[in-house]
Formats: C-alpha cells, sequence, structure tokens
C-alpha cells in the first residue's frame, strides 16, 4: 500500500514538473495608462486613462500584439483656451519576450491608428480625426503568482495629428494574466 501512494506522488509530482514546463501561449493586460501627449499646434499636455491588450504567441519568445488605450484630460491651447482632449489608438504588431527567473522583459513594435477628439466648450468647434499611429517602446512583467504578473510598459507613441509628427511618451502599468 505504501509503495503505490509513493508511486502516486511520484507520478503527479513529475506531472506537475511537466505542465510548469509548458510555455505561455499569451497573456491578457488591462491597466492605468499615462500619455505625455503633443496633439499638434504646440498644445501639449498629460491625459490619463487606461490601455489593454491580448498576445498571442506563435513561437515560444514571439507573439502577436493587440494593443487599445485611451487616454482624457484637458489641455491647454496657447493664447486661446482649454481644450477638452481624448486620444483613442489602436495598434497591432510583434513582441518578443523571455522569462529571467521572476521577470519577463518584452519589446515591441506596433502600428495601427490613433484618433483625436478635441472639444473647447463652444469659443472654438471641435476637432476630431484619425491618423496613421505607431509605438515603439517595451517593459517588464513581474511575477506575482501562478500565471497573474504586474507590468510596466513604456512606448513611444507617434501620431499624425494636423498632418505633423507628434512623439508621445505612454507609460502604463497593471495586472497581466498569462495563459
Amino acid at each position: 500500500m505504501k509503495r503505490h501512494f509513493a508511486i502516486l506522488i511520484a507520478l503527479l509530482v513529475m506531472t506537475a514538473a511537466g505542465f510548469a514546463q509548458i510555455p505561455s501561449l499569451g497573456n491578457v493586460f488591462f491597466g492605468y495608462s499615462y500619455n505625455r501627449a503633443d496633439t499638434g499646434s504646440n498644445n501639449r499636455g498629460n491625459l490619463n486613462g487606461w490601455e489593454g491588450s491580448v498576445e498571442g504567441k506563435f513561437l515560444p519568445f514571439v507573439g502577436i500584439v493587440g494593443d487599445v488605450s485611451a487616454q482624457y484630460g484637458t489641455l491647454q491651447i496657447p493664447d486661446v483656451v482649454s481644450s477638452s482632449t481624448r486620444i483613442q489608438s489602436y495598434l497591432v504588431g510583434p513582441r518578443v519576450s523571455f522569462p529571467i527567473g521572476k521577470f519577463r522583459p518584452f519589446a515591441h513594435i506596433l502600428i495601427g491608428a490613433s484618433h483625436l477628439h478635441e472639444t473647447s466648450g463652444g469659443v472654438l468647434p471641435s476637432n476630431s480625426e484619425t491618423d496613421f499611429a505607431d509605438a515603439v517602446g517595451g517593459g517588464i512583467d513581474y511575477h506575482l503568482i501562478p500565471r497573474v504578473a504586474w507590468r510596466v510598459q513604456v512606448d513611444d507613441l507617434q501620431t499624425r495629428f494636423r498632418g505633423d509628427r507628434q512623439d508621445d511618451t505612454r507609460i502604463s502599468t497593471g495586472p497581466v494574466v498569462h495563459f
């Protein structure tokens, strides 16, 4: 009886160890996002909001990411008035990541579109436009408990509003679930 019980325990331990070696199939992230925004015409300010992403792995260290974010706030238009501003971004692209102990650093290049909507409370007409956008950046996931980590991510988000290029710094943080 003791022998059968020992064999059963050994099989359970080896099975669990085998599953621990299976690489992640992807992850889901949702968290707070800060954007040091430039919407053109010297209109720069701080926007706060959220970011969410889904990554599917097709190789152990390479995946495809779909990323959606929205930041909101009030920006000052020089010598005119303040403007209620919303920037939404829809991006997709490859991400490279690899585990190092409890950490998983990653880097990505994402392309897509950003939508800008500005309202100045009736003083100026509302402005709304959608243009090409890209984000180059990366971050790190810190393993908290099995399948759950905390992410810190920084991107150089480039938009093309009003025919000019804007370079925004987007910083995001929050929980990520690996599956």
